[in-house]
């Protein structure tokens, strides 16, 4: 997500950092390279113009060049203009019903991916104990609602659908009765989409609109579509009156040119981005966050929402216990912390939200098949050895490279690191008795 960009833009800024004076041509000379950067990643034209002008005008403040660090400043004022780009603040939340059922009703083209937006909105909602409701209202395309079913299953989120139904208005108004019989904070309302815009597609919309009065609207695009996506958007907020934005496939898009034009084109807030295919790969959207992680000065909050959505809360709390010295971390426990990891998501993603941590590290240290080769070693291990790594000679360790695959020298720089681990966890066990684990306190 947006890695094209962000790494074009951090070597652009990157040369004002570097200045410890700036001179209002070298601020005119950065901000062209700025927007042929912008132009290039398909941002639309007069929002980059429009940004720029911002950029420029507080840039060339008093202020800025009499500072100690320009540089730093005008990393700051892009950051500032890149975050009013996505939305205002405050404005990219969901809006909720004083009553429930909170209706949200997802709209937009066949194909953008509705459907499994729907389900991973719906999990994300009742994961943060807003129980939610998935309306089955697609009709017309083939296996649509067997689709919805098996992702509400895999989301463990609830499905009303009608078998043999024809009418999608009269299954939104049954699934709307059913959210408030079953106290459903949240209806999400899955709609019929098209190749295209039609009269019979909005009319069909409308309706269902009137039926349910939705308090959010959102179209969900195509992030890959770039500025397609943003056409697309004029056609439905004039005949519905959206009220927001879910970009699908983000993680697909490095360019990110529809993410920044959207809200700029349309006045309406981007509220939740698509990250990858499983139904926790939801975010909602952060405008500040966001324009970090464009600047690469990472995503705290991102990192541990990640970790909130995969990490089992019991795990986390018997590692704890090892970690605080009430018991010994094991390289059982360690096997268990590195798949807690690996359900997060790739390990070059992650990084990427670490705030500080280096650009460009080489590509073996953040290669996932390490992770898997550490697995195949501890797993080749006997549950014995597993708790007494000092137990293993020569010849244990030539078994267990035999048995995973890989070469005696990773068996021993794997044990080599876990001691190391071990006598840094033991020097913290004084330091920091009523410290809590990172995941506990999530």
């Amino acid at each position: 997500m947006f890695e094209d960009l962000s790494r074009r833009l951090d070597g652009v800024l990157g040369r004002f950092r570097k200045r410890g004076l700036l001179t209002e041509p070298m601020i005119r000379d950065g901000l062209r390279e700025i927007r042929r950067v912008l132009l290039e990643a398909d941002v639309n034209y007069r929002v980059t113009r429009e940004f720029l002008n911002r950029v420029r005008d507080r840039a060339l403040g008093e202020r800025v060049l009499k500072a100690v660090s320009p540089g730093q400043q005008i990393v700051k004022i892009v950051h500032d203009e890149l975050a009013a780009l996505i939305g205002e603040e405050g404005e990219t939340r969901l809006n909720w019903s004083p009553a429930p059922p909170t209706v949200i009703m997802l709209v937009g083209l066949q194909g953008s991916g509705k459907t499994v937006t729907a389900a991973k909105l719906g999990a994300r909602l009742t994961r943060r104990g807003r129980p939610a409701l998935l309306a089955a209202c697609d009709l017309y395309r083939p296996a649509a609602v067997d689709q919805l079913r098996v992702l509400g299953r895999r989301a463990k989120v609830a499905v009303h659908h009608e078998d043999g139904a024809s009418d999608p208005v009269a299954v939104a108004r049954d699934a709307h009765a059913r959210a408030r019989r079953t106290k459903a904070a949240a209806l999400i309302v899955d709609t019929a989409g098209r190749l295209q815009i039609d009269e019979p597609m909005m009319d069909e919309l409308a309706r269902i609109k009137a039926a349910l009065d939705p308090r959010e609207i959102l179209l969900v695009a195509d992030a890959m579509t770039g500025q397609e996506a943003v056409k697309i958007a004029g056609g439905f907020d004039e005949a519905l009156g959206l009220t927001g934005f879910v970009l699908a496939k983000m993680d697909g898009d490095a360019r990110g040119g529809a993410a920044l034009s959207i809200h700029g084109v349309t006045g309406r807030p981007l509220k939740f981005v698509g990250t990858g295919e499983g139904v926790n790969d939801l975010e909602a959207v952060d405008p500040r966050r966001i324009a970090g992680r464009i600047l690469q000065q990472g995503d705290v909050v991102g990192l541990v929402e990640r970790a909130q959505s995969v990490v089992d809360q019991s795990e986390a709390a018997a590692l704890q216990e090892k970690v605080l010295g009430r018991g010994r971390f094991t390289l059982e426990d360690f096997l268990v912390a590195l798949r807690q990891v690996q359900k997060m998501g790739p390990i070059d993603q992650l990084l990427k939200l670490v705030p500080g941590m280096p650009r460009g590290l080489p590509a073996e240290s953040v290669d996932p098949k390490k992770m898997k080769h550490i697995e195949a070693i501890i797993l080749s291990m006997t549950p014995a050895e597993r708790g007494r790594p000092e137990i293993l000679n020569g010849s244990r360790r030539k078994r267990i490279a035999r048995g995973s695959g890989r070469p005696v020298s990773e068996v021993n720089q794997l044990l080599k690191r876990f001691a190391e681990m071990e006598k840094m966890m033991k020097s913290m066990k004084g330091l920091m008795p009523s410290m809590k684990s990172p995941l506990q306190q999530i």
